[in-house]
């Protein structure tokens, strides 16, 4: 019985030879799969691995003037690029590759690390604008440091001593944080962006679409031929509305001071300068600025970064008074008031004083304007009542962002009961209101708001949107362009119109608060402003400190109704406004004498069939006789359907 051999049973023999075979048939099945079904694929990615993308770097597009002048061209230059997909020991060689590109070895570590988790056939920028001696190193060490490679980049070039720069803007390597923003979202670590100003905002055209090129590569990672390469297509030009003529004024105008100046078409919104100081220089950002650098950027007390065009939020001073005569004129009371300024007046139990201690005597509202009396205005403000202040000042802009197209534009403060409960939970005091009505108190501007709210006054109650770019000049499609058009009605009397603009035309004038900025032969009209920083008292204790002196501001505009140019000014520490003044009129000069020398075509096409819209300069005696002042203005004929004769300009004017 123990001796004869057990059997196996068929079944159990049957099933093994099924199983057996089944495997077979598994490893047949994965082995045609393999070798015919996906050969295609697994030969692709083979190819994968020898080939590799190397970016190929778009050029910017240049930034132009409105007459097609360069402001911001492009160089060439070179990058060092560390290549992560070579199978050298890339924390190995930092101090070689440290020492040959002068870097800090630790720097080069550190940057390996971080872009650690990023696939590995996306190189390492280590060094942009490499220099010769730099350039001549990797190209000696290609056998013995193969993860360098090089790439050649087109920088920005600026123009020097911070030209422009708070307008135009920045490049700079794009951050983590700029990554998760929805605008930057198809961007990778260590694509160059715009970081700021027209850069920033027209990012997208400027930046164009970076090509590749493939390079044929051994196992150790070393190139050792070229299968392609994809062209990169160049960014889009850019033509600004600004004049390089009239930036140059204003930039000698502001050189050395603390503030910015603004000018514009109000007709059409297109900005014609635009300059904040102090400046900065772009160029220092073009390839990578110090940490020392930046450090000393950011602690200036005086905010170098800034663009205090459109950033700048302060009170306005007596400027506001303009917008305080449209609401009391729109109401029916400015135009009847009648004041006798004795150098200050109580209300509410509390004196508020006249910024002439002797006062001015019995004021109307066109004293008051060009005399910029405080007393009538404390009256028009008691009278107003903050409500219907704010109803107006909001109607014309203020507390409230222009819509420019520049990044980072503040709103400012427009107060109002409803604004004092909603942001400090607390009633709004009547005696709040007296400080409102000679732009003091809780109210806060920018520049390019009064800017865009004093040419509103001045083109009758048109306002536009104020922009740096021309929509004409943007590709089809791009919608943004579209509100740059828009213009607002804001309802001003006739009457109160002309009453009001021809007052602003005697500030400049012997009996105004600006007659050292009087141009002969100009008609300018405008408002001084200045505003304080802290009480006069308070600016007492400290002896007068000039870091607490009054901000000046001017805005003003020639000719005086529907003019063709109007500047803002805000001088900070400039005390006085007449010296904002001063500067508003160089630029208006510049403008009206460019105006002079560039033979203008004053017919413009018929916008219908029916009437043609004429405008000019042109020159009539002044009440004396003896001196001409400069004239303008645009007129609209009537045309009879079928024209008799080709309309002319009027005798003066050239067409």
């Amino acid at each position: 019985m123990f001796g004869r051999d057990e059997k196996v049973s068929e079944v159990r023999l049957t099933a093994a030879q099924y199983i057996i075979l089944g495997i077979f048939l598994i490893l047949a099945y994965g082995l045609w799969k393999l070798q015919v079904m996906e050969s295609g694929y697994y030969a692709s990615a083979a190819e994968k691995n020898r080939i590799r993308n190397v970016p190929v770097l778009a050029p910017r597009g240049k930034i132009l003037d409105r007459e097609g002048r360069t402001i911001v061209d492009n160089y060439p230059s070179f990058s060092a690029l560390l290549l992560r997909d070579s199978t050298r020991d890339l924390i190995g060689d930092a101090d070689l590759i440290a020492q040959g590109l002068h870097l800090d070895p630790n720097e080069v570590r550190a940057r390996i690390r971080h872009f650690a988790a990023l696939p590995q056939y996306q190189p390492i920028f280590l060094k942009e604008d490499i220099t010769p001696d730099e350039l001549q190193f990797i190209e000696a060490h290609r056998n013995e440091l193969p993860e360098l490679d090089t790439i050649m980049a087109h920088r920005r070039l600026y123009p020097r001593n911070g030209f422009m720069a708070h307008l135009i803007g920045y490049v700079g390597e794009v951050s983590e944080d700029m990554l998760n923003q929805p605008q930057f979202e198809l961007y990778n670590a260590g694509d160059v962006v715009g970081i700021s100003g027209v850069e920033r905002q027209y990012n997208t055209l400027l930046m164009g679409q970076n090509g590749s090129r493939q390079a044929l590569v051994d196992s150790h990672g070393r190139e050792v031929g070229r299968l392609g390469e994809t062209e990169a297509i160049p960014g889009k030009q850019l033509k600004l509305t600004v004049d390089i003529d009239l930036q140059i004024a204003a930039e000698e105008a502001l050189a050395g001071k603390n503030g910015a100046i603004v000018a514009m078409d109000p007709h059409t919104g297109e900005i014609l300068a635009m300059v904040s100081g102090p400046s900065f220089d772009p160029n220092d950002f073009a390839v990578h600025v110090s940490r020392d650098q930046w450090n000393k950027l950011v602690t200036d007390p005086d905010k170098p970064l800034m663009n205090k065009a459109i950033q700048a939020q302060l009170a306005p001073g007596s400027t506001f008074k303009i917008i305080m005569s449209v609401a009391g004129w729109q109401e029916g009371i400015a135009q009847d008031l009648h004041v006798n300024c004795t150098g200050g007046a109580e209300f509410y139990g509390r004196r508020f004083g006249c910024w002439v201690k002797g006062g001015h005597g019995p004021v109307t509202l066109e004293k008051a304007i060009y005399q910029s009396c405080d007393v009538f205005f404390y009256t028009l403000a008691e009278k107003l009542g903050i409500d219907r202040i704010a109803k107006y000042a909001t109607e014309l802009g203020l507390g409230q962002k222009t819509g420019i197209d520049l990044p980072n534009e503040v709103s400012g403060v427009m107060p109002s009961e409803e604004w004092k409960i909603k942001n400090f939970k607390q009633k709004w005091f009547a005696g709040e209101t007296i400080s409102v009505g000679i732009g003091q108190g809780a109210v806060a501007i920018t520049p390019v708001q009064l800017l865009r709210a004093v040419s509103a006054i001045s083109m009758g109650g048109r306002m536009v949107v104020p922009h740096v770019i021309n929509p004409t000049d943007v590709p089809p499609g791009y919608v943004e362009a579209a509100r740059y058009t828009e213009v607002k009605n804001v309802p001003i009397d006739p009457n109160g119109w002309t009453f009001i603009t021809d007052a602003m035309s005697r500030v400049l004038l012997p009996e105004g608060t600006a007659q050292s900025a009087h141009i002969p032969g100009i008609d300018i009209a405008g408002k001084t402003g200045s505003a304080q920083v802290v009480s006069l008292t308070t600016r007492a204790k400290f002896k007068n400190s000039e870091d607490l002196a009054q901000n000046g501001w001017f805005v003003g505009f020639t000719p005086r109704r529907n003019p063709d140019i109007v500047v803002c000014v805000l001088f900070q520490g400039g005390e006085h406004g007449k010296l904002a003044a001063r500067l508003a009129t160089q630029v208006i000069k510049a403008f009206v004498d460019k105006q002079h020398r560039t033979p203008q075509k004053m017919v413009e096409k018929p916008k219908s069939n029916s009437t043609v819209d004429i405008g000019g300069l042109w020159t009539e005696p002044e009440s004396d006789g003896d001196k001409e002042k400069l004239q303008g203005g645009r007129f609209v004929l009537a045309l009879p359907r079928k024209p008799l004769a080709v309309a002319v300009a009027a005798p003066g004017m050239h067409q």
